[in-house]
């Protein structure tokens, strides 16, 4: 035992800077992602709103440490999602026993998984990052997310089955490798660390905030509602996304301020 904590203590010592989501862009994830799901499940997770951001803080260590591993290297492996797909299942079975406000509190805890799939600062490769600039970027983030038009980056993963979910996943990592490598090309230049407020809309780190951030609130509600429906909850009163297109030849705009 005192091994396995001396182990732990070194990990975190050693760890690169803390890499996550911060808390309120968590929140404005789960916000985001209710807009997506049934009306009722929408309301009932709203309802439990605290207890479900408590949830997220709750994860199981084991299983972030191996998601934080797999996500480093770039690719999932079978036993990490295996234990991811066994969170879900434990979720679905609570709620299965009718154990209701138990189980809604654990199946919102389960936004923790794909909103670090898609995010793609974890993806930044063994390396990670030059200090500050995951600091810098989750500021611009935060600081832009009123101007980031919130879309539905795949829509048809609202309706995959429960058993679709772990190739779901798998997915969202290598999509998410693909766009790390551009925050540290634009976050980080001549040595230096680049000022998130010297970054606006036409920077590629704004293209990649804002295709991360929807393909998080994507993923947070295709996960949800898939566990939602195994377990036999109500997906009727569904809402219907609106569809935005370019006119043809308009200019573009930039995001309103």
């Amino acid at each position: 035992m005192r091994r396995a904590l001396l182990l732990t203590g070194l990990l975190a010592a050693l760890a690169p800077e803390a890499q996550a989501w911060p808390a309120a862009l968590m929140e404005a994830l789960g916000r985001d992602a209710r807009r997506l799901l049934p009306r009722s499940l929408a309301r009932l997770l709203a309802d439990r709103e605290r207890e479900v951001l408590e949830e997220t803080r709750r994860f199981p260590t084991e299983l972030a440490q191996l998601m934080a591993a797999d996500l480093s290297a770039g690719r999932l492996r079978p036993e990490t999602v295996a234990a991811i797909d066994a969170e879900a299942e434990r979720a679905g079975e609570l709620l299965r026993q009718q154990r209701v406000s138990e189980g809604l509190v654990s199946l919102g805890g389960l936004m923790r998984i794909p909103a670090d799939l898609a995010d793609p600062v974890l993806t930044a490769g063994p390396e990670g990052y030059p200090p500050g600039v995951v600091a810098e970027y989750y500021a611009f983030v935060s600081a832009s997310l009123g101007k980031m038009p919130v879309v539905l980056d795949d829509p048809p993963a609202l309706e995959i089955a429960r058993r679709e979910l772990p190739a779901y996943w798998e997915g969202l990592v290598e999509r998410s490798r693909r766009q790390s490598r551009v925050i540290r090309t634009e976050l980080f230049r001549g040595g230096r660390v680049v000022d998130h407020r010297r970054i606006d809309y036409r920077s590629p780190v704004y293209g990649v905030a804002s295709l991360s951030y929807s393909r998080a609130v994507t993923a947070i509600a295709a996960t949800w509602i898939a566990v939602w429906r195994d377990a036999r909850g109500d997906v009727t009163r569904r809402p219907a996304p609106r569809l935005v297109a370019p006119r043809e030849g308009a200019p573009p705009q930039p995001p309103a301020q």
